[in-house]
């Protein structure tokens, strides 16, 4: 299995085509830009319906807080950054203006993750789950390919209250299919097995995948599922495949204080505890690189999946 043979088609793609699919059903969606429209690809959506999109400029604060505003007068506003500035620079506003008033706005934050590449430290988000994650009210969805960006924009805007979806900007496998269903705080299961529980989200979803393959001609029944909405956390799923597997990796694109692997051990530290190994950046800022030389730089590949699928494994034994 080789990237040749999946579509490479970024995850914010399938939010644009989401947000276009919206505008069509819901005369209630509007879209808010903080200077960077054509990159988020909200720019699709603006071609299509101009009289419901507004650029604000490069004043992020001030987009959520008109979001909450056409959210008050019944509009499901979705508010598109880059995710270093939503998550970071607006995080006053969403945690006041949206999480405490459980407004019904959705954040959209492009651009996420190392994958950003040659931008660098300064605009590679490593902290949105860990930041969005901790807000009462707050629902975290990172969609695994541009066809599960695509569904998690459309279920956003059935769901009432907050919601942040992290996207990429590189192009990622399409590894998802159409027919299959995607539900907010519903994990899939991509893969079962019996030796380790590997959960991953985002762009890890193809490496573990990868990795699965690799365990696989080892002798290692790998289980993988896609924890593609880190809050709310599919419990359930989490503690069945703790204890039917005995081990447990975690992968992300992402810090791995406060991120996938932290809400993981969370709920395996109170209901079912086994060996845990955490892949994701640790303590680290982003630097400037290709996508495929910060992935390796950072421990990101599926090589590496598979050692801490064998060192979880060993510490059961």
């Amino acid at each position: 299995m080789s990237e040749t043979k999946y579509k490479m088609i970024p995850t914010r793609d399938g939010f644009g085509h989401g947000l276009v699919e919206l505008g069509k059903v819901n005369k209630d969606v509007v879209v808010l830009s903080a200077d960077l429209t054509e990159s988020t690809r909200a720019n699709w959506f603006k071609k299509e319906f101009p009289d419901r999109f507004f650029g604000l400029g490069v004043a992020e604060q001030d987009m959520i807080g008109v979001a909450a505003g056409f959210a008050l007068m019944g509009k499901t506003p979705f508010a598109c950054t880059f995710g270093v500035f939503a998550s970071g620079r607006a995080w006053d506003q969403i945690r006041v203006s949206v999480a405490y008033m459980n407004l019904n706005v959705k954040i959209v934050g492009t651009h996420g993750g190392i994958s950003v590449g040659p931008d660098g430290a300064t605009h590679q988000a490593l902290e949105e789950i860990s930041l969005m994650r901790i807000l009462p009210n707050m629902t975290m969805i990172v969609p695994c390919d541009a066809l599960e960006a695509k569904k998690a924009t459309i279920s956003a805007a059935n769901h009432k209250g907050p919601v942040y979806i992290r996207l990429g900007r590189s192009g990622a496998p399409v590894i998802t299919k159409e027919e299959d269903v995607f539900k907010i705080g519903k994990a899939s299961l991509l893969k079962d097995g019996k030796d380790v529980t590997i959960f991953a989200c985002g762009t890890m979803v193809y490496e573990s995948l990868m990795a699965c393959e690799t365990l696989s001609k080892e002798g290692i029944n790998a289980r993988l599922i896609n924890m593609h909405t880190p809050k709310p956390i599919d419990k359930d799923c989490i503690i069945k495949a703790a204890k039917e597997t005995g081990a447990v990796v975690t992968a992300e694109e992402h810090t791995i204080a406060g991120g996938l692997g932290s809400a993981i051990s969370e709920v395996l530290a109170e209901n079912c505890p086994v060996p845990i190994k955490f892949v994701g950046v640790r303590d680290k800022f982003g630097q400037s690189g290709e996508p495929e030389e910060l992935f390796e730089y950072f421990g990101l590949k599926a090589k590496n999946i598979v050692q801490a699928a064998k060192d979880a494994i060993a510490m059961k034994r």
